[in-house]
Formats: C-alpha cells, structure tokens, sequence
C-alpha cells in the first residue's frame, strides 16, 4: 500500500475545491464561482486499491489586504513543508499570468528547500478548451519548472483524473501501514462544516454583492437524539449588506437556510433544526478575536 501528503496550491478560484471533492468522491468543501472562496486548510482521504491520497485544499494564492488573507496564504504556503507531492492547478482558459507566476515561484523554494517526489501541473477546465489551444499552453508552461508531469484536466466532469491518481501514487513511497481508517473522510468538525455551507448558500444567493465580506459564526450545535439544532450567525461588514442577506421580508435568509440544511442532513446524515441571524460586525476581517472565533487562522 501506498500513501502520501498533496497540497493542491494554485491562483483563487482554479478549481481546487472541486479537485479535492472530487478525489476524495465526496462533497467536503464547499466550491463557488467566487474566488477566494476557500479560507482554511481543508484535509480529506481519498481511498483508493491503492491506498490512501492525503489531500490539502488550500485558499487560493494571492496579494493579501486584510488579516484574514494574510493568513489565508500564509497557510497555503504552510502546506509545502510538510507535502510529499504538489498539485498546482491553473486554469487553461486564461493564459498565464503574474498570479500563477508567484505560486510557482513559491513551489520552486519549497523544492529547493526540500524536494518534494512529485510535482504535477494540472490545466483544469481543460474540457472547455480546444485542442489547438490547449498544446501552446503545454509548451508554454513547460519551461516554467521539471515537472513531473502536465495534464489537461476537468475537476468538475473527472476529465482524466484516473490518470493523475495512477502517476500520483506511482512517485508515492510504500507504507508498513495506512494513516486513516477506510472511513474517514476529513478531519473537518462538523461545527465548520456547517458554516461552511451556510456560506456557500449565501454566495450562491448574493451572487457578486458580497462574496468577501461574509463570514459564519456558528454558536450553537446540539445534538440530540434524531435531532441536531444549530444556530449561525451570518456576519457581514455594513448595514446595506445585512438587507441584501436578508432579502425582501427575509426570503432570501429563508432560501439560504432551507438549502444549507438539505445539505447539511445529507452530509450528516441527521435531522437538522436550523435558526440564523444576520450581524453587521464592521472591519471583523481585521479583527483577530473575530476571526479565531470563525475558526481562522
């Protein structure tokens, strides 16, 4: 058996989150079209005859301008210390630019500093592109760094992922024995995985009004039995975005919450009671009891 640790690294919205769902075949973090959408580091185990990939999605690369970013990619890059094997994702709709330049030149002093067995360029969305497009990029990146390999790849349809996970394990030492138990899928509390889905109903909702300035507080989460009740809070920055959450004579809360908690019973695999507020907390992506509160940091 073989086992080891990947850190899935690239520019905000990529498809890292949806690579990390769909190798470890199962919904563990939320996905939006939104970027920066990913704030903590997510770990989930896909099981495989194999063995086990130990997957770190990580928030997307980018210039930090509160203190909740700069933590954000200050444990991104946290995850190259420790990986065995590197995915950076790029999207190969766009053509490369200075954000994908800078997490390959963080990739690069990590692999200095400590060679990682593996390291795979991966041109998601590839699905959506032509092949004549997609070659000039091939050739393109491949004078960037010796990759292991590159792969045109579609986190979201599977597009050649069986391949990534044969030439993934094929750079992975033998193991005496596997870390994981062959149920565990995430080290994630459900208390956070509440919140996070919460949050993604309300990108879902506010579309491009608020994507950054929402955060999920949950403050209670009993269960009982047959029975788990959980009350959030939604904070938002100003008054202006608390109606927008809010929405006409609160329907919009009310989708919001109807959608998480289906989600939630689903991924649970319990009853859900589900209560929410919404709070206008102005600056709380600067404020640091704010954000270890939220489970940031």
């Amino acid at each position: 058996m073989k086992s080891g640790q990947l850190a899935i690294l690239g520019r905000p919205n990529v498809g890292k989150s949806t690579l990390l769902n769909a190798l470890v075949r199962e919904k563990i973090a939320i996905v939006s079209d939104k970027p920066q959408t990913t704030r903590n580091l997510i770990l989930g185990v896909g099981h495989y005859p194999e063995g086990q990939l130990i997957l770190i999605d990580t928030p997307g690369l980018h210039t930090p301008h509160h203190r909740l970013n700069t933590q954000m990619v200050q444990s991104a890059l946290g995850t190259l210390t420790q990986s065995d094997v590197v995915y950076m994702i790029v999207d190969s709709q766009v053509l490369p630019g200075p954000g994908d330049r800078q997490v390959m030149e963080q990739v690069t002093t990590a692999h200095q500093e400590r060679p990682f067995q593996g390291v795979f360029l991966l041109l998601n969305k590839a699905d959506a592109v032509a092949k004549s497009r997609l070659l000039p990029l091939i050739d393109q990146y491949r004078t960037w760094f010796p990759w292991t390999d590159i792969i045109p790849i579609s986190a979201k349809t599977g597009v050649n992922l069986p391949q990534l996970v044969d030439l993934t394990f094929a750079c992975l030492p033998s193991c005496p024995e596997l870390m994981y138990d062959d149920d565990f899928l995430t080290n994630q509390p459900m208390r956070h995985m509440a919140a996070e889905l919460i949050r993604e109903k309300v990108l879902e909702q506010t579309y491009d009004e608020l994507p950054y300035a929402v955060g999920v507080l949950i403050e209670e989460f009993q269960e009982e039995p047959g029975l788990t009740s959980i009350r959030a809070v939604i904070l938002v920055e100003k008054t202006s975005q608390k109606g927008i959450v809010i929405g006409k004579k609160g329907m919009r809360l009310k989708e919001i919450g109807q959608s998480a908690r289906i989600d939630m019973e689903r991924l649970f695999g319990m009853k859900i009671y589900l209560r929410m507020w919404v709070k206008v907390k102005e600056d709380w992506r600067d404020n640091v009891q704010t954000l270890s509160e939220l489970g940031y940091g």
